[in-house]
């Protein structure tokens, strides 16, 4: 049983896909902050950095983008791993490319179309190719790559030899290419050409665009998340799609219209009061993917941790100590089994992208080693994203990579706290009372400031009172001070000001 949530509040759109009532995948996707990802540019080159081959791009006002040499040059690689699959045409000319600069092919102030293939996150621009792609439901127009090819996915040796036929019978101009995608395997070569001349049509469309506009502008807008939700509805052969809004109701019905043949989809308006993210466990799983200690069902659990250049994810043993039939390896096993079934899906749920790191718990035997590995790779074969794993070390480690086309989960609904920074830590009250006492000194002894009044939280306050009044009084003595205390819950933990009790002025440190 799948299904498709969707949710629709005024700044917010979500949707939540279910299997056999567990969530599964998660997207948000907010009003003011619209995806980009596969929007199509008029970009002004605004700088060239020659020491990276890399050029900043404006595409709107006040936006800028970012293009490496080899988004701009042939890159076969990169289309293959993107499109899973292996195309047909004339080899590249890679020593040519070797030797090509970004000045070379950019100026200052030149007007280019460029695509975003990965959204802006935090200060980085959204990253951009030259390399256009053009999706529809069953091919992928390639404007200026001559690449054709048929989707991995499809496995069957006729369809592939037939889809192969079909691609060589298109009139499409030599220096285009186009792809088929997994959903093409049972269309039939009538629906093929009629959209193949549809994308030729809006390709036509954004040129022409293209030529007529001034400044950087949006050519093309990839289609918005409702529209995406009901293709994944017939690609996946989900059971139905349930909408908590009239008019997106209607929307989803119009967009699934030219596909009722294909898939039986049952589209529901959800009518209920109750918030229907609450009544099917949504929230509860939103809440939980946003901690960073998740358990599992057999005792063990998952800690998720990132720094600045990955991702880590701990495995362990928990409450998992009870072994009944004595075998620790095989306990040890299973729980590594469920684990890799919950960080498969867990980094759906949270989007987490680019390297990952997952340190399962150490097993002995290499036969496990694999089983968990195997295991593992199977779970991620349902993910969209593009994925790469690579083996497990002997220490349990598994290296991997997942694409990343738009924030995470945390970054979507999450910011920095102003105290602590991101490090979810702030001093202890010790060091704030070592600190205060060093500058009382200061205070005292260079402004000659001898009538204080030292104002902190009060939580700091009595630590003090319990640890440090007496001291801190008598040094205050000592130096021919008087020394008063006031709280103030506005402030943070960590923060005291000094104040002249006679001019109630604050000095500064």
């Amino acid at each position: 049983m799948q299904e498709i949530l969707l949710n629709i509040e005024s700044k917010e759109v979500r949707y939540a896909h279910l299997k056999n009532g567990k969530l599964h995948d998660l997207v948000i996707e907010r009003k003011k902050e619209r995806q980009t990802t596969g929007n199509i540019y008029k970009g002004r080159v605004t700088n060239i950095l020659r020491n990276i081959q890399s050029a900043f791009i404006e595409i709107s006002p006040g936006e800028n983008g970012f293009i490496h040499l080899s988004d701009i040059l042939e890159n076969t690689k990169k289309l293959e791993e993107m499109f899973e699959m292996d195309f047909e045409f004339s080899e590249e000319k890679t020593e040519e490319n070797q030797n090509v600069r970004i000045d070379q092919l950019l100026k200052t102030d030149q007007y280019v179309i460029v695509q975003v293939v990965k959204e802006p996150i935090g200060t980085k621009g959204a990253r951009l190719t030259s390399k256009i792609s053009l999706p529809g439901r069953y091919l992928v127009l390639l404007p200026n790559s001559p690449h054709r090819g048929v989707s991995k996915k499809i496995e069957d040796r006729t369809s592939r030899e037939r889809l192969k036929r079909t691609l060589r019978s298109f009139e499409i101009p030599q220096e285009m290419g186009i792809i088929c995608r997994t959903a093409s395997q049972y269309a039939s070569h009538e629906t093929l050409l009629l959209e193949a001349q549809e994308l030729l049509t809006t390709w036509q469309g954004i040129v022409e665009k293209y030529k007529t506009t001034q400044g950087a502008t949006l050519l093309y807008e990839e289609s918005d998340i409702i529209n995406r939700a009901v293709m994944t509805a017939v690609d996946k052969r989900a059971d139905r799609i349930l909408v908590d809004d009239y008019n997106t109701y209607q929307q989803c019905r119009r967009a699934y219209a030219p596909y009722a043949t294909e898939h039986t989809l049952h589209l529901e308006l959800y009518r209920d009061k109750f918030p229907m993210f609450e009544r099917f466990g949504v929230e509860k799983e939103i809440e939980r993917s946003l901690r960073r200690k998740i358990w599992l069902q057999s005792g063990g659990y998952l800690f998720f941790d990132q720094t600045e250049a990955m991702h880590t994810i701990d495995v362990n043993s928990g409450r998992s100590t009870n072994v009944e039939t004595g075998d620790v390896e095989e306990t040890l096993v299973r729980i590594n089994l469920e684990a890799a079934e919950e960080i498969a899906r867990q980094l759906k749920i949270r989007n987490i992208g680019g390297l990952v790191i997952c340190d399962f718990i150490d097993m002995r035997s290499r036969k496990n080693q694999r089983r968990v590995l195997d295991h593992f790779k199977e779970c991620m074969r349902d993910d969209s994203a593009k994925c790469t794993i690579l083996g497990m070390s002997e220490f349990g480690l598994v290296e991997m990579t997942r694409q990343r086309s738009r924030g995470s989960l945390l970054q979507t609904l999450y910011t920095y706290c102003p105290y602590c920074s991101g490090t979810g830590m702030i001093k202890s009250h010790e060091s704030v009372a070592i600190d205060m006492e060093r500058d009382m000194k200061r205070i005292i002894q260079c402004q000659q400031q001898y009538a204080l009044k030292i104002i902190v939280h009060p939580e700091l306050l009595r630590h003090i009172q319990r640890t440090d009044r007496d001291f801190l009084h008598q040094m205050a003595d000592s130096l021919n001070a008087k020394l008063e205390w006031e709280a103030n819950d506005t402030l943070h933990l960590n923060d005291y000001h000094f104040v002249s009790s006679i001019t109630d002025q604050p000095l500064e440190l």
